[in-house]
């Protein structure tokens, strides 16, 4: 299916305004990391205790807040799980000494607090500093790992120089979704590496269609100069890029409004890694051919 036939747009043509906005996006990522001493990470990376519950009559998030700051966990993390209804949340504090037991705590505050409003405990996780920074690491790894495979895999089915594109693009995209979480103070979990994983495999595919094109086009425009060989594979390939970008974006639209606090950071990290994604495919990776084709020509003169 192509909505747009015969598109002719100069993206190529504005690439240096491209450069211009990824660095600036690029370089506030990395001041509001640096002022932030990195990312926020959550328990899952940290170590904590989480704890939820389900309670029988309704109570809203700021009644169960007050409950746990009085035993000093005014900084915990509560999200609401499923409909206002359900009563049931989840509740997230940091790690504390050894010798205490904080879901205990938690659940002794609770009861005294509302006393006539009993609750279930569905869940208690704790995870300690020890495994938390693991996670972390095994985390970073996951994704070094995952751009290496992309390397190889790429230099394999096309050549290096997209191979070299393709993950320079990848990183754009974490770098800036990265950057969109450190300005928003947004924690990093578990479930946001899995969806930066995510945001890298979907904009990956996005590339190679283009590759995949330009690679087409080598064969059947020779005559063409590189870079507008580039810009016409481009155009030949926007219907799919937009129609596959667009049906992705509506799910996590959905998800991100109606999902709940619970999976907002999964659909939050997706939201942007799409729309960065989709332009990096368009404005970076191809691009980054291009002047690495530049370059060589200039070698060979």
């Amino acid at each position: 299916m192509q909505f747009f036939k015969n598109l002719n747009v100069d993206f190529i043509g504005k690439r240096k305004l491209a450069y211009l906005f990824s660095a600036t996006l690029i370089l506030l990522s990395l001041v509001s990391l640096i002022l932030h001493r990195g990312p926020k990470y959550g328990i899952d990376f940290t170590g904590g205790t989480s704890l939820q519950v389900k309670f029988e009559k309704q109570i809203n998030v700021g009644d169960v807040r007050n409950s746990v700051s009085k035993i000093g966990f005014g900084n915990a993390e509560i999200k609401r799980i499923g409909l206002a209804e359900d009563n049931e949340f989840i509740i997230r504090v940091e790690q504390m000494s050894e010798g205490s037991d904080a879901a205990v705590m938690m659940e002794d505050q609770l009861t005294k607090d509302f006393p006539e409003n009993p609750y279930d405990i569905r869940a208690v996780t704790e995870i300690g500093p020890t495994i938390g920074s693991e996670l972390r690491r095994a985390a970073i790894f996951a994704v070094l790992f995952s751009m290496i495979g992309i390397l190889i895999y790429i230099s394999w089915r096309f050549e290096f120089k997209f191979a070299v594109a393709a993950v320079l693009a990848l990183f754009h995209d974490v770098i800036i979704t990265l950057g969109f979480f450190s300005v928003l103070n947004y924690e990093i979990t578990l479930v946001v590496i899995a969806a930066f994983l995510t945001i890298v495999g979907y904009s990956l595919n996005d590339t190679i269609v283009v590759f995949d094109r330009i690679r087409e086009n080598m064969k059947v425009l020779r005559r063409e100069p590189f870079a507008s060989m580039v810009n016409i594979s481009i155009n030949q390939t926007l219907s799919r890029t937009i129609i596959t970008s667009f049906t992705t974006l509506i799910v996590v639209i959905v998800l991100l409004i109606m999902g709940g606090e619970v999976t907002f950071s999964f659909a939050f990290a997706m939201f942007v890694g799409i729309i960065i994604g989709t332009y990096s495919s368009i404005y970076v990776a191809s691009p980054i051919v291009i002047e690495w084709h530049k370059r060589a020509e200039l070698k060979k003169r």
